[in-house]
């Protein structure tokens, strides 16, 4: 599941919210701001990912008749050098590993900057982030999973990989993100 740029708001608003429900959590500046500093710190964290996929795409392009010639599969290459540009800049691919990273992240970004108190350990905060980003990703997967089997239970045969599977699934992933307001 590819996260986009936009939904770094969507994810903030949700870990503010979800802070927001913990009794030992008291925001100094409201939740706006926390919100606010939230949707930096993940939209950062996402769009290093992104720039990283566009430098991967240019090499690619850069190489596109080396590839050619040699018959390669551009998606595994993609993967392979997206895995080492990753290594070299320090950038956890992983999900798990990188949204418990970034969770720290905010928790320590949240208290230093003043715009929570917290009587107990910076850890009760962190679990909250980790499992609003994941409660959220998981909201993600269960709608593409939806699209899926709409696409299947189509009269017309859609082949997955075609460009009509794509603008379809594309098209009904839009309306689901807007019916549970996702998007």
């Amino acid at each position: 599941m590819r996260i986009g740029l936009s939904d770094s708001t969507h994810i903030a608003d949700k870990i503010a919210v979800d802070l927001s429900r913990s009794p030992y959590i008291k925001f100094t500046k409201g939740i706006d701001s926390t919100s606010e500093k939230c949707r930096e710190l993940v939209y950062l964290n996402l769009k290093r990912e992104h720039d990283l996929e566009n430098r991967v795409d240019e090499i690619i392009e850069e190489n596109e008749d080396e590839i050619e010639y040699h018959l390669a599969d551009e998606k595994e290459l993609f993967k392979m050098i997206k895995k080492k540009l990753a290594i070299e800049e320090g950038l956890l691919l992983n999900y798990e590993e990188r949204f418990s990273d970034l969770s720290h992240t905010i928790a320590r970004e949240l208290l230093s900057n003043n715009l929570i108190e917290l009587p107990v350990k910076e850890t009760l905060v962190k679990n909250i982030v980790f499992d609003a980003i994941e409660e959220y990703l998981n909201q993600r997967l269960n709608i593409e999973d939806s699209v899926i089997e709409k696409i299947r239970n189509y009269k017309k045969k859609i082949f997955p990989g075609t460009d009509e599977y794509h603008i379809i699934f594309q098209k009904l992933y839009e309306d689901e993100l807007r019916a549970k307001g996702m998007k």
